[in-house]
């Protein structure tokens, strides 16, 4: 199935222009037909749905850039792929820890309300 750009704006909830803009940074690169006109087909699809998971959990779009030259080049970045996402796997990590720790201390200052309006 292959997607115009309009299409491809209203399947994956994204402006025209975000779609432009990442394809600008090398995130994207959609074909091209007979016209010119650019088209995305499914890879395209799943590879963007990767992209905005990466860009949920935080990470930079100059790190995602960086993922998907490495993407470009094949296999042999492999290893060089695996650490990059393994260390934004340690960031998330500590990320949510401290989320966590706060979201307890939240969690006290409101019992420590409840307990003191009877609640």
């Amino acid at each position: 199935m292959h997607y115009s750009i309009g299409k491809f704006s209203t399947l994956t909830h994204l402006s025209i222009h975000t779609l432009r803009y990442y394809e600008k940074e090398g995130l994207l690169k959609p074909k091209r037909d007979s016209s010119n006109r650019r088209y995305y087909d499914e890879r395209d699809y799943q590879w963007l749905l990767f992209i905005l998971r990466l860009k949920a959990v935080g990470m930079p779009i100059k790190e995602i850039k960086h993922y998907s030259q490495l993407r470009e080049a094949g296999e042999e970045t492999y290893l060089e792929r695996l650490k990059l996402l393994e260390e934004h796997l340690q960031v998330l990590d500590q990320n949510i820890a401290v989320l966590l720790h706060n979201r307890e201390k939240l969690v006290e200052k409101i019992n420590f309300y409840k307990e003191k309006l009877s609640l």
